[in-house]
């Protein structure tokens, strides 16, 4: 199982934080506009009749030990988005993909009962398209993925609904 909190293991030393963790991964940085091989969406698997703000967002994520929000952006409800980091910035949002991926995370994910669901609004879905068609030219080797995609073993519904499959006409 991947542990996605600090104090984590990796090969056989323990890494205190994130910092400490970019030092093992080789610097802060991606290497460049190549190294970027994947577009990944999550969800904040949060319910859908709730606020869940940026700034709930990063709380919680530095309560995990991380220093900031691990997405690149962050979707709305109502179409917002904030980027919470640089485009070349190694994100924390996918082991052991957070070298060579953007993260891109929308508000919701579970229904009003706490299930999984595709709960993007209209706002969402036309920010969501949007900024995948301006990474896609910035990034164009970048194929369009879903956290629960790239999760390996670990069966996961993060996103919430097939997002290759919804998006993956954006990557040509």
């Amino acid at each position: 199982m991947i542990q996605e909190t600090f104090p984590m293991i990796i090969g056989e030393e323990e890494m205190k934080n994130e910092r400490q963790l970019l030092t093992v991964e080789d610097g802060a940085l991606m290497q460049g506009r190549e190294s970027v091989r994947y577009l990944i969406l999550h969800c904040s698997a949060t319910r859908c009749d709730k606020d869940y703000t940026a700034e709930q967002l990063l709380r919680d994520h530095k309560t995990r030990g991380f220093r900031t929000v691990g997405y690149h952006f962050y979707i709305r409800r109502d179409g917002t988005i904030t980027q919470h980091r640089k485009l070349l910035e190694v994100g924390a949002h996918c082991r052991p993909w957070n070298r060579c991926s953007i993260g891109i995370c929308y508000e919701g994910g579970l229904d009003a009962d706490g299930h999984p669901a595709d709960t993007r609004t209209a706002e969402q879905t036309e920010q969501l398209i949007l900024l995948l068609m301006r990474l896609a030219k910035l990034f164009p080797g970048a194929r369009i993925r879903g956290h629960r995609d790239m999760s390996g073993s670990i069966p996961k519904a993060c996103p919430c609904f097939d997002a290759e499959g919804v998006f993956g006409y954006l990557e040509r």
